[in-house]
């Protein structure tokens, strides 16, 4: 299930891949797009494979964010045992659906991680040091004990989804995939490297903007948090290179270069490190400003 607005690029890229899966179904939820997204999803989709059906999106509901209103009416619209939900953006290798279902005979919910690959210098600085740093501060046990989950490969049987609430129950949340797995009795979270590669934001710009709208989700909705995280990483991973200090600064980037291994990642971003707290600081700001918007759409 593939919540759509404004997706037509990558759904001519990564619709392909999803219906070589073999699955009962693939559905594209079409969010009120004002691009091609529903001609380019037809145009994949639409041609000899009855899998593929492509739904008209209703408007937004009073109180909803935009993603978790799309993900709500896949649901209600999906037939199978096994609800499936992951983004436009998320290129699935061939059989990747297959270790999906492998880890579903363990575990009722999973959430994958996907490797990150970035279109440019700036957001190569970025996008990884963003999406692994919870791995330089937490093992995994403890990233499960706070139920962190990604929504870019989100898979959930029918029954536990329905009997949590499913999204109608985090229709308010920023974070919908964190709050939703918070709600689960059990849950995992896996490394899907190998299965399932994302590409976010193809510029700096458009990086500023999504991360922006989640940061201050993400520390917990407390300015001070967040400010004090800035200065953190500015402390960590930045200032050591100005002040002369080349082991503290040779120690964290070693420790950027340890993740983006044990990740399964490109290496090369971990040596932009000292960059990535500077090019960050706009996310910051952004974060704390009123009136933000994703898609056309307010985020507060």
């Amino acid at each position: 299930m593939v919540p759509a607005r404004n997706e037509a690029e990558n759904l001519r890229q990564n619709l392909p891949r999803l219906l070589r899966q073999g699955a009962l179904e693939v559905l594209v939820l079409d969010d009120l797009s004002e691009d091609e997204t529903a001609r380019v999803a037809e145009e994949v989709g639409g041609k000899n494979h009855p899998s593929f059906r492509l739904i008209p999106g209703k408007p937004l509901p009073k109180n909803w964010k935009g993603k978790n209103w799309a993900c709500w009416q896949l649901a209600k619209e999906a037939k199978g045992e096994i609800l499936v939900f992951t983004d436009a953006d998320v290129a699935w290798e061939d059989g990747a659906l297959g270790g999906i279902l492998a880890g579903l005979r363990k575990w009722p919910f999973l959430s994958a991680l996907p490797r990150q690959e970035v279109a440019n210098p700036l957001t190569a600085a970025m996008v990884p040091f963003v999406m692994g740093g919870l791995f330089s501060f937490l093992p995994h046990p403890y990233l499960q004990r706070l139920r962190v989950a990604n929504g870019q490969v989100l898979a959930i049987r029918r029954d536990l989804y329905f009997a949590l609430g499913g999204h109608e129950a985090v229709k308010g949340e920023i974070l919908e995939d964190v709050a939703l797995a918070r709600k689960a009795p059990t849950y995992r979270l896996v490394l899907g490297t190998a299965l399932f590669r994302a590409r976010m934001y193809p510029t700096y710009r458009e990086a500023v903007e999504g991360f922006g709208k989640n940061f201050l989700d993400i520390h917990l909705k407390n300015p001070a948090i967040l400010l004090g995280s800035a200065f953190y990483h500015l402390a960590l991973y930045t200032l050591p290179w100005l002040f002369g200090r080349l082991d503290l600064g040779l120690l964290g980037l070693g420790e950027r270069l340890l993740v983006q291994v044990v990740l399964g990642e490109a290496w090369w971003p971990s040596l932009l490190t000292p960059l990535a707290p500077v090019l960050l600081l706009p996310i910051y700001l952004r974060a704390l400003l009123p009136g933000k918007k994703w898609k056309g759409r307010p985020t507060m």
